[in-house]
């Protein structure tokens, strides 16, 4: 019989390789214990080998690596999380909201690979934060989350404390690199004891397990991070070099002989019957399940017909998210407010008894418009059916008139704005109200909100609070105040800091740039998104060719409608917009001018391009950004519907998938020749 772990590590003479072996021997209990949840030893055994290597790690500190199990709680607290890009981006999905839109999705597989059946796996989706591991030669490098996708933060300090995310993988020939994506969560049963110990600290509860996970997840500080119990479920790779996998059920095999936990509960489906049984079987045993979740998730199991099949838009076409109705819940509706956006439109909120629907407590939803209100006959003081639409937003479903007491009243629109007290309209064909005051303050404070956002300047650290702040105090009353603020005015502000301050300043600072597409966007110029934003920057080059553009010189665009070529016109011709610009330009924006005319001419026109590798003569995201004033659309995968792949040095596997679906791959040069070169 072989003598405990612990003993058979402290006989070994060799001090180096006692902690060798001591790391790899309390990994594989912390596997068992945290992950399988079947300890081999008991705990005052575990803490012995604990404590060994810690007097071994004492005596020889330069022996310390990153990966021992020492220190998971060994990083200082952060002052702020920098991006991290993802090699592969990590796609959103889209979501199946009934078994029927399950079936459709199975039929549009099949018909799309041309496959009379196909195999699917299907696991539960679980409600926490997308995240992404890297891991180079066997060790944990990088931790971060999803982000827009394309970009997320890096939190390795604190991946490091989930003690279900091993520091290095269980493997004596680990692959050179393996990009790993999964799931942060917290089960229930500590989110409960996380709460509990709250309430009687006096401090706020969490309002549900997700947001426990995010918020632990994204804390400055590790040792916050490695006080909450989290965990992590693996379900996807990214980017992969010496690591070959075919399917989602090898995937699922191999990463626990790794060490990497998964989600034990999936089910290989063959028919669109056997997912929707899968689905209603996680959806009836939810309640009883250790954690969270909203849906279950089908993709289709083979990693070649994934590549066949493709991605539309930031989702892939291979996969779907088939999600549970909406839970129910019935309380009393108090009140009826207004609230005013951006562009002056008024909007009834339903302030709420408090209402616990799927874990999240409930205080108000907004209504729509007045209409919304009318058709759902809804009073104040009326019971009424809440839900959250996609187990995310509030929504009032219904009234109950059958239990209305007689004391309920009937909600009416404002003739004057709630905010400012200037009359608001009702426009032909609309279905809200608006304000037309321009300098209305709640407006302002929309428009300000809007003009910071990442689609637009991406001004960070200036949240809406701070912008209640600065309009309620009078220090900005349009726009280009903003650039007028100093670190004095704002260190002096609730909440704020000479720190803050200082890093709001820099953050306006590098926001002076701005390309002429970001700008239109954050303007708020009605009927104009960030796509609409970006044709008329390609069209017209300039701020002000584009405000001498005519109704029916932007009707000649592709896309452009009446209503929004309407809307760029009446922006440019109101004289507060004009004088907006103006003060813009007078504070030192400076807005970078793209080549006119290139909507609908050129080589590229019209045409779907990826981008890989590393470029010579200019960065991605430039390359990128030309492409797209040629008319291109720039996407992030590759797929039957690519024009072309333009493969710089180092081009990854995309290059490979491109020859494999016929689509053409230019080096560099050749993309240079078919559009002029940069220095042309």
């Amino acid at each position: 019989m072989l003598p405990p772990p612990f003993v058979r590590v402290t006989l070994v003479s060799d001090e180096r390789l006692a902690i060798d072996m001591l790391r790899r021997e309390i990994a594989r209990h912390n596997y068992r214990y945290h992950v399988l949840d079947e300890p081999e030893i008991p705990d005052a055994e575990y803490d012995a080998l604990f404590a060994r290597l810690l007097e071994l790690e004492r005596r020889h500190p330069d022996w310390v690596t990153p990966d021992s199990p020492s220190q998971r709680v060994g990083a200082a607290p952060a002052t702020e999380f920098t991006p991290a890009r993802h090699r592969v981006p990590m796609l959103s999905l889209a979501n199946a909201t009934s078994e029927d839109e399950l079936r459709d999705f199975d039929r549009r597989m099949r018909d799309l690979l041309a496959q009379s059946a196909l195999a699917y796996v299907a696991e539960p989706k679980l409600d926490g934060l997308s995240v992404e591991l890297v891991y180079e030669d066997g060790v944990l490098v990088r931790g971060s989350t999803r982000g827009d996708g394309i970009t997320g933060e890096d939190v390795t300090a604190n991946l490091r404390t989930v003690r279900t995310i091993p520091l290095r993988l269980d493997t004596d020939r680990p692959p050179a690199l393996l990009e790993v994506r999964g799931e942060v969560y917290i089960e229930k049963s500590a989110f409960r004891e996380v709460n509990e110990q709250r309430e009687a600290d006096g401090l706020p509860v969490f309002a549900n397990p997700r947001n426990l996970a995010a918020g632990s997840l994204r804390q400055l500080d590790p040792r916050v991070t490695a006080a909450r119990s989290l965990r992590m479920a693996c379900y996807d790779v990214g980017d992969l070099d010496g690591l070959e996998l075919g399917s989602q059920q090898e995937l699922l095999a191999t990463l626990p002989r790794l060490g990497l936990p998964v989600n034990p509960l999936y089910a290989v489906c063959q028919t669109a019957d056997d997912v929707v049984a899968f689905y209603r079987r996680v959806q009836g045993e939810r309640d009883d399940l250790p954690y969270e979740t909203d849906g279950v998730v089908v993709k289709v199991d083979r990693f070649d017909l994934r590549r066949a099949a493709g991605t539309v838009s930031r989702s892939p076409r291979w996969a779907v998210a088939g999600k549970f109705p909406a839970e129910r819940a019935v309380t009393r509706l108090r009140d009826i407010v207004v609230s005013v956006g951006r562009t002056g439109v008024l909007t009834p909120v339903a302030v709420l008894d408090p209402v616990r629907v799927r874990g999240v407590e409930i205080t108000s939803a907004t209504l729509h418009n007045e209409d919304d209100v009318q058709a759902k006959d809804l009073r104040i003081g009326d019971h009424v059916v809440v839900q959250r639409a996609g187990d995310v937003i509030p929504q009032v479903a219904s009234a109950l008139p059958e239990l209305r007491a007689g004391d309920e009243r009937v909600f009416v629109m404002p003739q004057t704005c709630p905010a400012c007290g200037s009359t608001v309209v009702r426009l032909d064909g609309e279905a809200a109200r608006r304000c037309l005051n321009t300098v209305c303050p709640a407006r302002l404070k929309q428009s300000v909100w809007h003009f910071a956002s990442k689609g637009a300047l991406d001004v960070h650290g200036l949240g809406s609070q701070l912008i209640d702040q600065l309009v309620d105090r009078g220090l900005v009353s349009r726009l280009g105040d903003l650039f007028r603020l100093d670190r004095q005015t704002l260190a002096g502000l609730d909440r704020m800091g000479p720190t803050s301050a200082e890093r709001l300043v820099r953050a306006l600072e590098a926001a002076r740039d701005v390309p002429l597409d970001r700008l239109l966007y954050g303007l708020g110029i009605p009927e104009v998104g960030a796509s609409t934003a970006g044709l008329l920057a390609r069209y017209a080059g300039t701020v002000e060719r584009l405000a001498q553009a005519s109704r029916d010189e932007l009707l000649s665009l592709p896309t452009i409608g009446p209503h929004t070529a309407e809307a760029v016109v009446d922006y440019f011709q109101n004289e507060e917009n004009r004088r907006t610009l103006e003060d813009l330009r007078s504070v030192g924006l400076r807005i970078a001018a793209v080549e006119a005319g290139t909507v609908a001419a050129g080589p590229l026109a019209g045409k779907r391009l990826v981008f890989t590798g590393t470029l010579s003569a200019m960065t991605r995201d430039e390359a990128s950004a030309r492409a797209r004033g040629l008319g291109a659309k720039v996407v992030d995968a590759v797929s039957r519907k690519t024009d072309y792949v333009i493969a710089g040095a180092q081009p990854g596997g995309k290059a490979e998938t491109a020859r494999a679906l016929g689509v053409p791959v230019l080096s560099e040069d050749e993309f240079w020749n078919l559009i002029g070169r940069p220095d042309a």
